[in-house]
C-alpha cells in the first residue's frame, strides 16, 4: 500500500511538473487548492490530528473555529503545491515579481564579515519559495533537507531547490561536515527546525507552552563557528503574492555552559517560529506531530 501511494504521488507530481510551466501561477494555485480539498476530506486521521494540535496551540478557539483553521491550512498547503509546480518553470524575474523581500541587509552585513550566516525557519508559508527568493537575491544558499522516502520524488525536490543556486545537503552522517564547510566558504546555511525528527541531535524547548523536541544543529553550528543566526520567514499575502523577511540576528546566549547555550539559542529560534505561526496560523503544517517525543518525566505523548 505504501509503495502504491508513493507511485501515485510520483505520477501526480510528474504530471503537474510537465504542464506547470505552461500555466499561469493563479491556475496552478487553484489546481493545488482543489487537490488539497479532496485530500482533506479523505484524510480523516490527519484532519483529526491537525485539529488536536490546533487545540494545543490555541485552546481559546471553539471547536468549529479550530476545524476552520485546519481547512484553511489544508488549502494553504494546496496553494504551496501549485506554487512549487509553477517554480519548476519560473525564471528569477518572475520569482522577484511574486515575492517581495525585506531584511536582506542583515545577511549582507553578515557575509561581509566573512564568517557565513545561518537562517533558521520553519514550515511556514511557502518555504520552498523562500529558498528560491533568497537565491534570486544573490545569497549563496546551502540548505539542509530531510530526504523524501521515494528517491524519485527526492530527486525532483533536489532539482527544484538547486534551480536557483542552492546546494542541497541531505540530513545524515555527513551533513554536519558539509554545513561547516559551507559556512567556511562564507555561504548561508538554511535549516528548518520546527519538526520532531528522530535520530538527529535535539533539545526540548518551549513551543506553544509545551516542551517540544527540536533540532539543535543550527545552534551548535553557530556557536562552534561564531556566526550569526537569523530567523527568516515567508508568508502569503491576501492578493496571492508573498513576502519574505530576514529578521535581525538572534542575541548571543547568556549561559556559560555549552549545552545550556545551545538550548538557549534553540529556544530563541523556536520562539521566533512560534511568533510567525501566531501571525499566520493557517500557513503552518498542523498535521505534523510536533509534540510526539516527550521528556522522560512525562507520559501521554501527543
Amino acid at each position: 500500500m505504501r509503495r502504491l501511494r508513493h507511485q501515485a504521488l510520483y505520477l501526480v507530481l510528474r504530471s503537474l511538473f510537465a504542464i506547470g510551466h505552461t500555466l499561469p501561477l493563479r491556475v496552478t494555485q487553484a489546481l493545488g487548492a482543489s487537490l488539497s480539498a479532496a485530500v482533506h476530506i479523505l484524510a480523516v486521521t490527519d484532519r483529526r490530528r491537525a485539529a488536536a494540535h490546533v487545540q494545543i496551540a490555541f485552546p481559546e478557539l471553539k471547536e468549529e473555529e479550530g476545524r476552520r483553521l485546519v481547512r484553511r491550512s489544508a488549502r494553504h498547503l494546496g496553494h504551496n503545491l501549485g506554487e512549487v509546480v509553477w517554480l519548476w518553470g519560473a525564471d528569477p524575474k518572475e520569482v522577484e515579481a511574486v515575492c517581495s523581500l525585506s531584511g536582506a541587509q542583515h545577511l549582507t552585513r553578515a557575509l561581509e564579515a566573512g564568517r557565513g550566516a545561518i537562517i533558521v525557519t520553519g514550515h511556514c508559508g511557502n518555504w520552498e519559495l523562500l529558498n528560491a527568493r533568497l537565491g534570486v537575491a544573490g545569497f549563496p544558499m546551502t540548505v539542509a533537507v530531510r530526504e523524501v522516502d521515494d528517491p524519485r520524488i527526492d530527486r525532483l525536490a533536489t532539482a527544484l531547490r538547486a534551480r536557483f543556486g542552492a546546494d542541497v545537503v541531505p540530513r545524515g552522517a555527513t551533513a554536519g561536515r558539509r554545513l561547516v564547510a559551507a559556512l567556511a566558504r562564507n555561504r548561508v546555511d538554511g535549516l528548518l527546525i520546527d519538526q520532531d525528527i528522530k535520530d538527529i541531535p535535539g533539545v526540548f524547548v518551549p513551543f506553544f507552552g509545551r516542551p517540544a523536541w527540536t533540532p539543535s544543529g543550527a545552534a551548535t553550528l553557530a556557536l562552534r563557528l561564531n556566526c550569526p543566526v537569523f530567523p527568516g520567514f515567508i508568508h502569503r499575502l491576501p492578493d496571492g503574492r508573498h513576502h519574505a523577511e530576514v529578521h535581525p540576528a538572534l542575541p548571543e546566549p547568556t549561559a556559560s555552559e555549552h549545552d545550556d547555550r545551545v538550548q538557549e539559542l534553540t529556544a530563541a529560534a523556536t520562539a521566533a517560529i512560534e511568533t510567525q505561526i501566531r501571525s499566520h496560523p493557517e500557513q503552518w503544517v498542523w498535521i505534523h506531530r510536533r509534540w510526539k517525543t516527550r521528556p522522560a518525566d512525562e507520559r501521554g505523548a501527543s
